[in-house]
Parts: C-alpha cells; structure tokens; sequence
C-alpha cells in the first residue's frame, strides 16, 4: 500500500471515530431530556386518568410510549386502561398484547392479566354514566375503612390494590393501609415499596412510609435505598429520610453514596432537616470542593451562622470562602450583618470583598452598604455598593441616592 492510500485511510479512520463519538455524545446528553420528557407526558397521563379525561390521557400515554424510555411498558398499561374507560376494549387488549410482547420482565404484566380479564368480563357491555360516581363512593368508602376491624379491611385493600382501579383510588387505598398497621399490610406495603408489586405506587408507598415514620418504617427505607440501583427510587427514599428526620440515614448517605447527585442531594436534605451539627461534622471529613460548597449551602438552610462564619474566616479556598459569605447573607442580619461588616474591613482580596457586598444586599442591609459607599476607596467596589443601594426600595437608601445626586 502507498504512502498516500495509507494517508487516506487513516484520515477516513480517524474522521469514522469523530462521527461515532459525537454520535454517542449526542445521544448521552439527549437521553436525560427524552426521559425527562417522558416523565412529564407520564405524570400528565395520570392527572388526566384522574380527572376521568380518558381522551387527553390516551394522547398523553400513547406520546410517552413512543419515547421508548423506561417508562414505556408502564405507560402502555395505562393507554390500555384508557382505552378501556372509552369502550375501545379491541385496541385495549392489543396495547395489552404489545406490553407483554416488548416487556416480557415488566413489573406491570400481573396488572396487565387483571386488566384484561376485566375487559374481557365486560365485553359486549357499555360503560355506564355513573361509573365516576362509583370511582367517589368508593373513595369515601376506603376512607371509612379506617374504622373497620384491620382483618377484614385489608383484604380488601389489597384486592383495590391489585385491580385496574385508577390512580387516585389505588394512591388513597395505599394511605390507608399504610396506617393500618397490621402484619398483612406491612407484607403488601413492604412489596410495594421494593417494586415487587403495584410498580406506579412505589414512590408514593415510599412518602408515605416517610410521614408516617416509625422503627419498622425507617428498617424498610433502608432495605429499599441498600438494594436498590434506580437513582430515582433512591431519591424518593432519600426524601422519606427528610420526611420522618432520619438524619443518621442521610449523613450515611451522604458518607458513602456513590451517586455524585445522589450525595448531593442528601447533602442538601440534611440542611432541610435542619441537621447542623451532622453537616458540620460532614463538612470537617471532606476534601471535594464541590461537596463542600454544597454542605455549605445546606449550612444556611438551617441557619449554620456559626460554621459558615468559620469557614468565611478560616477557609484558604476562594470558592468556599464566597460560598460561605454568600450564606451568611441568607441569615438574619443581626447575627450575619455585624460579622461581614468586620469581614470587609479586613480582607484584602476584591473578590471577597464583593462577595460580602452581595450579601449584605441579600440581607437588605443597607445601613452597612452606605457605610461601606461612604468609606471605599477602590471605585469598583464603591460602584458596586451605590449599584445595589439603587436597587433596594428604603428610604435610608433613597436619601443616599439624592446626596450623591446632590454634590
């Protein structure tokens, strides 16, 4: 081979494995939106099943199958529930035949057999007008349920649970058992919130198990979030940790997830809890910026003033320092204002120094920001101060604005 043929099939080569790589680029950074996408048509389908717009909800599902995301057998169950609902039972039982033919393993084929033996049962009959006000009725029902003997309302619930209800019946016969307490239930509820059963329940069973806390409740959570490999379930628990203040099981989280968002958002929820203490104790075992950045911010959620006046003071990197400052502007004046005003007149770096200016106007202080216009020498900064004086509607800034108007 030439020198010049050997040439052009390198070239050829290297331009083939340019085109792949965009290609699987393009197709990374386009998944997270397509499934994205997904979940909003997914969510809008249920909110329409609810509100008995059988029409709209089939268009909503019948979008969200095309997607071919992992959605896709879920929202196939429910067009064919929909089609149902319009008499369409003919299509129902082909979307139903489609969802086993695509999704052999789907966690959505027992729900699929009740459904079908539903349509079948019915075929031949009309749907009757008053069927929504059946779907109310028994709504009030489950919620009569509560006063029952558990050992005759559970079956019961289980049998709702496991039949083509809608959404909103299924969601309101799971809050329900979930109060119950019995042996039975915690067994329906612990399958559930595994994702053995009622696949669209999960995240609900999961909030749920969250409000109404509880040892048994928290050793489920667990279970669930060590086993499982699905970021959005996790999330779900993670939530639920919040939820009931498990903060032990967020810091664990937060110690040892391997999901960076995932650590983050745990991160991030054990400042919701207002776990101080747990991110300060967090925040000194780290070496990652990112993460500490983030503790910082949680930090301020639950009112840190203490540890975010450290790091402001103590940090050597310039990121967390302003991560701190801008913090501390979240906090209440009176016990952030009279430390950053210190800060300024301290600190060399203009960088820094702008920080403190931001958050002195996050806290409306304006007291300090004309203090500091008055004082400053760099015309930068005196700038920058004025500038966020113009913006602030008081009346002290206002009569600063008119004396520099004035001279």
């Amino acid at each position: 081979m030439s020198r010049i043929l050997k040439t052009i099939v390198i070239v050829v080569l290297w331009l083939l494995t340019l085109i792949l790589s965009a290609s699987r680029a393009v197709h990374v950074s386009a998944a997270p939106a397509d499934e994205s996408r997904q979940q909003e048509l997914y969510d809008r389908g249920s909110e329409l099943l609810n509100k008995s717009d059988w029409d709209s909800a089939l268009e909503a599902f019948a979008k969200a199958v095309a997607m071919e995301g992992r959605r896709a057998d879920g929202a196939l169950y429910w067009k064919a529930y929909a089609q149902n609902k319009l008499n369409r039972r003919g299509e129902a039982l082909m979307t139903l035949e489609e969802l086993r033919r695509s999704f052999p393993e789907s966690r959505w084929l027992d729900d699929s057999k009740v459904l079908e033996v539903e349509i079948r049962q019915a075929g031949g009959r009309s749907v009757v007008p008053e069927q929504d006000d059946d779907e109310e009725l028994k709504l009030v029902a489950l919620n009569g349920l509560m006063n029952m003997d558990p050992e005759k309302a559970v079956p019961l619930l289980e049998k709702f649970l496991a039949g083509s209800a809608s959404p909103r019946l299924k969601e309101q016969a799971l809050f329900v058992l979930v109060q119950t307490g019995s042996p039975r239930a915690r067994e329906i509820i612990g399958k559930i919130a595994r994702g053995q059963a009622s696949p669209d329940l999960q995240r609900k069973a999961l909030e749920y198990l969250g409000v109404f806390g509880g040892g048994d409740s928290r050793q489920l959570l667990k279970e669930v979030y060590g086993s499982s490999s699905d970021a959005s379930v996790k999330r779900s628990v993670l939530q639920a940790f919040m939820i009931s203040d498990d903060t032990d099981s967020l810091l664990a989280a937060a110690r040892a997830e391997q999901d960076s968002e995932l650590r983050l958002e745990a991160i991030q929820l054990l400042g919701a809890a207002g776990a101080r203490e747990e991110l300060a104790q967090l925040y000194k075992a780290q070496t990652d910026v990112e993460v500490k950045e983030k503790i910082l911010q949680a930090l301020a959620i639950c009112e840190g003033g203490k540890e975010l006046m450290e790091a402001a003071r103590t940090e050597k990197d310039p990121r967390l320092r302003r991560a701190a400052i801008q913090g501390l502007g979240l906090l209440d004046g009176d016990e952030a204002g009279p430390f950053l005003i210190s800060l300024y007149g301290s600190e060399k770096e203009v960088e820094i120094r702008s920080a403190v200016l931001d958050a002195l106007f996050l806290q409306d202080n304006d007291t300090a920001l004309i203090g500091i216009a008055r004082k400053e020498t760099d015309p930068r900064l005196r700038k920058a101060a004025v500038e966020k004086l113009a913006l602030m509607e008081s009346e002290e800034a206002t009569k600063f604005m008119l004396e520099i108007l004035n001279k």
